[in-house]
């Protein structure tokens, strides 16, 4: 092997210049298994153990990188094996939710949990119609490019665990691209975490909650002004009225004690005083002791923070024991309190989110009003509340076409910019996922009907 002459191993002929020699054809035989190695660097010869006269890491025939021949029996074990391997995994493919695909076709699937039973639910309900007359309307029209938006409700009865198990289910089992109409501050900071887990938004929630607003999801996109910008508003107008002592009745639950605090800022901040604060039970049932107690503390002018059933039995109270006026959040006043107030609603001054729904004044107020009465409902504040949130949900939906994910659709609500639905501006980006700020006073009239 050590002369330089062509043998029948391949090796060159003069090649003095060359340190060792290298293989023009290289084709070392495997003494054990009778077959011919290539080579790719400058051998270095050595038996091995198995007798391949190659040096260990260049060869195939090692144990450390032997490949056995393929027969029959491998070739078949090889084929069962990836049938085992495509049976394990078919069980987990068929347990990814259906959120984890894109569709382009079929109807695109929202889920909506909300009360459909208990104490708020005859509350929240013109809300339901609200949303489900725009979206009906924009379903007849021709919906995504012929794909229709179906709401998959399911009840929470107001409950936080309840709401998440629905998210759970919704997102989970139903296969829904958004969230949408979620009511309650315990409900919605319950929702957050799972969102991002999900990768799923919700758009439009009933709480103006400053603890729900400084948690800055990703997910989340708020279609109203919060409960800071209504207090700023109420604030601001009663001391132009110069009402500048305030005395505050609050629910005694999550809502009004993380409320009273933000009360009590805007107050010392908008240079009026708080002459006291009172309790609520969210039954009503010390309403009366609620009133007589801030009566005692003589304020000119009383906000009331509650929502629901304690609200009628307050207001009530409230004009047995005083004749200042009631200022109470949007969340606080809804047709249905009104409607069960009766001629005590009379005087009540309401913090609105949104433009009057009985003045056609805007293109999106006369296009509501339309749908009502095609419907046979009244154009109040709680439905056009509803269909304008559904209005931006649809916004996003189409935005987000034709493959329309979680997160197309959180891309799409950050890059709407200003959104206008016809007189009613919104504006979301990025760095901006509460969409409005816009607040008004609404006065109740004698006929139970605003008059401002």
């Amino acid at each position: 092997m050590g002369k330089a002459q062509g043998g029948k191993h391949g090796w060159p002929r003069n090649n003095a210049r060359r340190e060792s020699w290298a293989p023009q054809r290289p084709r070392l035989r495997c003494f054990v298994h009778r077959k011919p190695r290539p080579l790719t660097r400058t051998p270095t010869l050595s038996r091995l153990p198995h007798g391949c006269a190659v040096k260990r890491k260049l060869c195939v025939h090692t144990p450390q990188h032997r490949q056995p021949a393929a027969t029959p029996d491998t070739h078949r074990r090889r084929t069962l094996q990836r049938l085992a391997a495509a049976a394990l995994a078919a069980p987990a493919l068929l347990a990814q939710p259906a959120r984890a695909q894109a569709r382009s076709t079929g109807d695109v699937l929202v889920g909506r949990s909300t009360a459909l039973t208990g104490g708020l639910a005859p509350f929240l309900a013109p809300i339901h119609q609200g949303q489900e007359a725009a979206i009906a309307d924009f379903n007849a029209q021709g919906g995504i490019g012929g794909r229709k938006i179906r709401l998959v409700t399911k009840d929470d009865g107001f409950d936080a665990q309840r709401a998440l198990e629905n998210a759970h289910a919704l997102i989970e089992g139903d296969g829904v691209t958004a969230l949408f109409g979620q009511a309650g501050t315990s409900q919605v900071l319950a929702l957050l975490p799972y969102l991002a887990q999900a990768k799923t938004p919700l758009i439009g929630i009933y709480t103006g909650s400053p603890s729900v607003r400084a948690q800055r999801s990703p997910w989340l996109f708020t279609t109203n002004a919060s409960y800071a910008d209504e207090l700023v508003k109420i604030v601001r107008t009663l001391v132009t009225v110069q009402s500048q002592r305030i005395g505050v009745a609050y629910e005694d639950n999550d809502f009004g004690r993380l409320a009273l605090p933000l009360v009590q800022k805007v107050i010392a901040a908008e240079g009026a005083t708080l002459v006291g604060s009172h309790a609520l039970a969210s039954n009503g049932q010390d309403a009366q002791a609620t009133a007589k107690a801030l009566a005692g503390l003589q304020p000119q002018a009383v906000l009331m923070i509650a929502a629901g059933p304690p609200v009628v039995a307050y207001v009530r109270a409230h004009k047995a024991h005083m004749g200042v006026p009631i200022y109470t959040l949007s969340l606080g006043a809804g047709a249905q309190v009104i409607k069960a107030l009766g001629p005590d609603a009379h005087g009540l001054a309401v913090a609105r989110t949104t433009p009057p729904p009985h003045r056609a004044t805007i293109a999106v107020t006369r296009q509501f009003q339309a749908s009502m009465k095609r419907l046979s409902l009244e154009p109040d504040y709680d439905r056009f509340v509803g269909y304008l949130d559904a209005r931006v949900l649809i916004e996003g939906l189409r935005a987000a076409a034709p493959g329309i994910t979680g997160t197309s659709v959180v891309s799409a609500m950050q890059a709407m910019d200003r959104l206008d639905l016809g007189g009613h501006v919104y504006q979301f980006s990025a760095s901006n996922h509460n969409g409005s700020s816009y607040v008004d006073i609404a006065i109740v009239g004698p006929d139970g009907h605003y008059i401002r």
